[in-house]
């Protein structure tokens, strides 16, 4: 039944990364692409802005014809027509002339700089200008913001809002994307109740299927809830099937330790799954089993409420990132600076949640107020997970330690 042998969280990692593959592409429009992922690099067609354009309302005009001017001596300068933002200019700038422009409207044959009007006195037919303007000056060159040709954004980027408004300045009305994973989600115990039911002597409240939930959409995927299996082997067993059939990737929680009612991997088995692994050298979150059902990887996490959810993001984290389309699977690590100490020695690797706090300057870290197998409380608000290597005694404040962003 798998790996009798713990292996390294990195040869871990490699066996589920190496099980999984990008679902397929779609188009879709681009005003519902926000958070999804390219499936293809985003080459630009074509110069933004398509022209020299204003950035200013104010008036165009020679450099030549204001290189004397000061508020003693101003140019006087005829106003030949005025340019709104999406007009065009219908008479080229020449000695002694300027031409009204609005902000964005392109800029006129003949000019080479732009004055603003605050730096003007004016009348429908007459600009007086009180300042030098050099050649160039105030002017939004063509292509200055984007190039014809350039690489905006590799296959495997999450479209953010600068991506959604290039592509929109590129007249990308479908990009193509990668298709949302579907991610089943199962539940064993026979002690959980669903939420919202009363709660019976003995009975606690199914809430890692939340953690999941949350998870899961945070990460541009789409959650399948396949409820509660229970302790019955063939129970968890049809849902595994079931799942596997209709999502991408399935998660369980519950049943993987080695007491006499936990039937889950026993319960994998039965589906038809192969077992890659059971259990890992880390804290929380040792208690685990992986495999693959159809190509699909089975991910059987602790019942832990912790446990479950460090156990995924250290190592199946990177695998729904790949499944999702992400060219880079890992999460982003950092250095942080630990603001408060953790009194605990850590025999094997240990990962804390943490919040990131950079009110001084520094980037330091500060610790969940409890850690542990079945504390989710002091999760909320995380968006670190600092890793305490194998081996290492109670850490002090001040300790500069490994982290990745969640």
């Amino acid at each position: 039944m798998g790996q009798s042998v713990l292996l390294t969280i990195e040869e871990q990692k490699k066996i589920l990364l190496d099980n999984v593959k990008v679902i397929g592409t779609e188009q879709i429009s681009l005003k519902d692409a926000a958070g999804r992922v390219m499936a293809e690099d985003v080459i630009a067609d074509a110069d933004v802005p398509p022209f020299d354009r204003s950035p200013y309302d104010g008036y165009a005009l020679r450099s030549e014809d204001v290189k004397d001017a000061s508020h003693e001596q101003p140019a006087v300068l005829e106003v030949l027509e005025e340019i709104p933002a999406g007009g065009i200019s219908h008479f080229p700038v020449t000695n002694g002339t300027a031409v009204r422009i609005m902000t964005g409207a392109p800029i006129p044959e003949g000019a080479d700089c732009i004055i603003m009007y605050e730096r003007t006195e004016f009348t429908e037919t007459q600009v007086k200008v009180f300042d030098r303007v050099k050649a160039g000056e105030n002017i939004v060159k063509k292509g200055e913001d984007v190039c014809k040709g350039t690489v905006l954004a590799k296959a495997g980027s999450v479209i953010d809002a600068g991506l959604l408004a290039t592509l929109a300045g590129q007249n990308e009305a479908s990009p193509r994307v990668y298709k949302v994973p579907r991610i089943g989600i199962i539940t064993t115990g026979s002690e959980l109740t669903d939420v919202g039911e009363k709660l019976e002597n003995g009975m606690i409240y199914d809430s890692n299927r939340y953690t999941l939930i949350g998870t899961i959409k945070k990460n541009g995927c789409e959650p399948v809830v396949y409820g509660i299996a229970g302790d019955e082997i063939d129970t968890i067993a049809g849902k595994i099937i079931q799942a596997a059939d209709e999502c991408d990737m399935v998660l369980l929680t519950g049943g993987v330790s080695a007491g006499d009612f936990d039937y889950t991997p026993a319960a994998m088995e039965k589906a038809g799954a192969k077992i890659f692994f059971r259990g890992a050298r880390i804290k929380p979150g040792m208690a685990c089993a992986y495999g693959e059902l159809k190509g699909r990887l089975i991910c059987a996490l602790s019942g832990n409420p912790s446990s479950s959810i460090v156990n995924f993001l250290v190592l199946a984290y990177p695998a729904l990132r790949k499944l999702r389309g992400l060219s880079q699977y890992e999460p982003e690590e950092i250095e942080v600076t630990l603001k408060g100490g953790f009194g605990k020695a850590s025999k094997g690797t240990r990962y804390l949640f943490g919040k990131l706090d950079l009110s001084d300057g520094t980037v330091r870290m500060d610790l969940a107020s409890a850690q542990g197998n079945v504390i989710i409380s002091s999760s909320i608000g995380c968006n670190v997970m600092a890793v305490v290597p194998a081996g290492s005694g109670p850490l002090e404040p001040g300790t500069k330690i490994r982290a990745f962003i969640i």
